[in-house]
Parts: structure tokens; sequence; C-alpha cells
């Protein structure tokens, strides 16, 4: 491409590759491509495997714990465990002291699946041949703008 042609694209403030949230989605669909053979050995979606990891942090936490960290709503979280359970990954219980809650605890097959899933994290790093520090730093820089963009939306 000429100079003055890229000169031109630059200064398009909608051309397709000044897009920062068009990067950020193409990344991220390179992601998910990247982990659906890891996480089709485990029988779980992209969705499934972030609620797992989760559970594997903090056994039997309230479906709405488990909505806040993931930023998702009921309404897409409830048929995620409801296929959790079914595969008999999960138990949804309700909670003693407010039956209004949800608890959602491992069993021991989803407590045994995070043995297998241990090598996901360096599968992937590989994968995108950056090293730990780097993806760490890039990481931290977009928790940063995740949370500066929530912050907008509240205020």
């Amino acid at each position: 491409m000429n100079t003055s042609k890229q000169a031109a694209q630059q200064s398009n403030t909608l051309a397709l590759e000044n897009q920062f949230c068009f990067a950020l989605y193409s990344a991220s669909h390179a992601m998910t491509k990247t982990y659906k053979p890891l996480l089709d050995r485990l029988g779980l979606t992209y969705p499934q495997y972030l609620v797992m990891l989760v559970l594997w942090e903090r056994d039997g936490i309230l479906v709405k714990d488990i909505g806040a960290r993931l930023y998702l709503d009921s309404g897409t979280l409830t048929p995620l465990l409801k296929r959790l359970e079914a595969n008999g990954l999960v138990a949804r219980n309700r909670d003693p002291h407010d039956e209004r809650q949800v608890r959602i605890s491992l069993t021991s097959e989803g407590r045994s699946l995070r043995l297998t899933a241990q090598e996901i994290p360096a599968q992937v790093m590989s994968a995108s041949g950056h090293p730990h520090d780097t993806l760490g730093h890039l990481r931290g820089q977009l928790a940063t703008v995740r949370d500066d963009l929530f912050r907008s939306m509240e205020g």
C-alpha cells in the first residue's frame, strides 16, 4: 500500500483497521477458536470453561457471584449451568439461608476435570507465540480498559 493511501486510512476514524473494538473482537474470536479443540476434549464450550474456572477457584458459590465474576446475567448463566449439571459436572441447590438463591457446587467429576484442564493455559500461550510476561501485561491492560468502560456506563 502506498504512503498516501496509508495516511488516508489512518486519518479515517471509521476505517476498520483503526478500530480498537475490532482488534479486540477479532483477537477474542481467534482466542475462542484456539480454545475450541482443547475444550472439545473436555466436553466443554468456552463459556462453560469460564464457569468451571470460577468454580475451581471457589466451589459452592451463588449463581449471582459467578455472574459477577464473568460479567454475565442470570439469563445467560442459567442455561450454561443447567448444561453443566446435565453433564454431571455441577450440582445446583437452593441456598439453605435464602431459598431465592441458587448455590453451585462441583461434583467429583467436575473437580477431577480440573486436572485435565491444567494443561490448557500453557497450550494456549504456546499457540500465541508470546511469552508469559507479555501476555500478562496485555491481560492487565485489557482488564483496565474493561473496568474503565464499565465505570463509564455507571456514571
